[in-house]
């Protein structure tokens, strides 16, 4: 199922969500990097405190991810996948797709993609 989904709408999912979220970042050697932050959502972006190497990874593979836990056991977790720029110690990410995510009953998945206009 597709949802045409602007900035503004992630955020009301959000308020649904865990009141935290991982930043996913990848190493030079493409190692998984996560870490949990407290996003700060602008009108267009998606802020972060990180640090060095959140940073660091964020600066040569701008393509991270942010992942909000689902508040309940059998909600949805939520998972921006955006392009970082980096601004001293904060990560500022660009949403580019958002996925609802959760197991479906009795195996595989159960997903709600929420495109960006």
């Amino acid at each position: 199922m597709s949802v045409p989904v602007q900035l503004s709408d992630i955020r009301d999912v959000v308020a649904g969500q865990a009141p935290f979220a991982y930043l996913l970042t990848t190493s030079d050697d493409a190692t998984p990097h996560a870490v949990a932050i407290t996003p700060v959502l602008g009108d267009d972006t998606i802020s972060v405190d990180a640090g060095h190497r959140s940073c660091a990874n964020a600066s040569t593979h701008p393509n991270v991810s942010l992942l909000w836990p689902p508040a309940t056991f059998d909600d949805y977790s939520l998972i921006v996948d955006g392009v970082a720029a980096v601004d001293g110690s904060v990560v500022v990410v660009k949403p580019e797709r958002a996925i609802r995510h959760r197991p479906a009953p009795g195996g595989g998945n159960d997903c709600i993609q929420l495109p960006l206009q």
